[in-house]
């Protein structure tokens, strides 16, 4: 799997600054409405659930916000670059820039897992993170984040 799989170039966004978490997932909702067709309020309803199990800010400024929804076909992606970073309630505490969110078939398992690992690992590169965060052209985020090669997730 590779993030270009599940990642179009029109699912990539700069945002000067959003004023909340649940703001960023409206935002997220809108992205996925204009790339997928998902109705914006279904994919908002389906990240706060996520997130009401727990955070899902992972360190150094990056969030993985994920949800299961009923209508997809396969795993899809978007990803938000904020210019301000957002307090997140990630587990390190610091706020959140990088945003790269995961929407899953409702029955997927295996798949759901492998494209969080996939997005994980690559979002834990630093020089992958510095890349994004001196970029603020989109189509340039975009090809960060797919020009390299698979991983191979477990």
């Amino acid at each position: 799997m590779q993030i270009s799989e599940i990642l179009p170039s029109d699912g990539v966004k700069m945002l000067a600054s959003t004023s909340s978490k649940k703001r960023l997932f409206q935002d997220l909702g809108d992205l996925a409405e204009s790339c997928y067709g998902l109705a914006p309020a279904r994919v908002v309803e389906a990240l706060l659930d996520r997130e009401g199990l727990g955070p899902t800010g992972v360190g150094h400024g990056v969030a993985l916000p994920h949800a299961r929804m009923e209508g997809l076909e396969q795993v899809r992606g978007l990803f938000i670059r904020l210019e301000k970073p957002l307090e997140f309630d990630s587990i390190d505490r610091q706020p959140v820039d990088l945003v790269f969110c995961l929407l899953a078939p409702d029955g997927s398992g295996v798949e759901h897992l492998k494209a969080l690992a996939l997005v994980s690992r690559t979002l834990r590169d630093a020089a992958i993170c510095q890349k994004l965060r001196a970029n603020g052209e989109i189509g340039t985020l975009h090809a960060i984040l797919t020009e390299g090669p698979a991983i191979q997730a477990a």
